[in-house]
């Protein structure tokens, strides 16, 4: 790993033990607010976020920083995502935080061009690495890893149906769940990535597709041979924060599987 990427293990977990396990499972009435849709926060998004704010800035100052809760408070700072910037999301899997359960982590990418070039994943409890640099390849706890399918029949599919309009949530149960093997999805882009490239699922299908949640998930599985595009077939960029739609795969054979079935709906 480079210099970088050891920095920025050592600001998460910093901001692990700082911010977020002192309140797993100890969230006090009033520390967890629903932010509309479903979607909450806790004070520990807020407190981690200014950390890791702060110590990015620290590693660089001369470019920008579009935090997810920030985000949220002025989304003006979107209009951040066409330069170079910061792209964090300080709990990723704040559904399970605030239910006290696993997994959640912290993800944080770095930009520039409207494309990732960068991406650092760590898992908050069991401290699973995850890193990409583009062209560079992917890395776990400072191995190279080199995706994989499950190898299974039918292949293992991971649907995110949650933000979907009813019309699309029905059409996917139709013409896309009966071909594969569906488990639960992990309400977590710090765990789904992953688990695409460890042959633990092998497919998945994103309906909101906001910056923080795939801009380094994505970059790392391509990076580790995977696909992750638009259903289309187009890059996913993360200056693109409003446009819905994301496939992911283990392989591009199974993406390629995927994106036919998809485009039937």
């Amino acid at each position: 790993m480079s210099k970088l990427d050891d920095e920025i293990l050592t600001l998460m977990k910093r901001v692990t033990e700082q911010a977020i396990l002192p309140r797993f499972r100890k969230l006090a009435e009033g520390e967890v607010e629903d932010k509309g849709g479903n979607d909450p926060v806790t004070i520990a998004d807020k407190e981690s976020e200014v950390l890791l704010r702060e110590g990015l800035s620290r590693l660089d100052d001369t470019i920008d920083f579009v935090g997810e809760e920030a985000a949220h408070a002025d989304p003006t700072i979107l209009a951040r995502l066409d330069s170079p910037c910061w792209i964090v999301d300080p709990i990723d899997g704040t559904r399970n935080f605030a239910c006290g359960k696993p997994p959640f982590g912290i993800i944080i990418a770095r930009a520039d061009g409207g494309l990732a070039q960068s991406g650092w994943i760590y898992d908050c409890l069991s401290g699973r690495f995850c890193v990409a640099h583009r062209g560079a390849g992917a890395l776990i706890d400072g191995e190279r890893i080199f995706s994989r399918g499950s190898g299974k029949n039918p292949p293992v599919a991971a649907i995110s149906l949650i933000f979907m309009e009813e019309a699309r949530r029905q059409a996917t149960r139709r013409h896309i769940s009966p071909n594969y093997q569906l488990v639960d999805i992990p309400y977590c882009a710090a765990e789904q990535y992953p688990r695409l490239a460890l042959g633990e699922n092998d497919v998945s299908i994103f309906e909101r597709t906001l910056a923080w949640d795939h801009a380094a998930g994505a970059l790392w599985l391509e990076e580790a041979g995977g696909r992750v595009a638009r259903p289309d077939g187009s890059s996913y960029r993360v200056d693109e924060w409003d446009r819905k739609g994301l496939l992911g795969a283990a392989t591009p054979a199974l993406w390629d599987e995927l994106a036919a079935r998809y485009a039937e709906m």
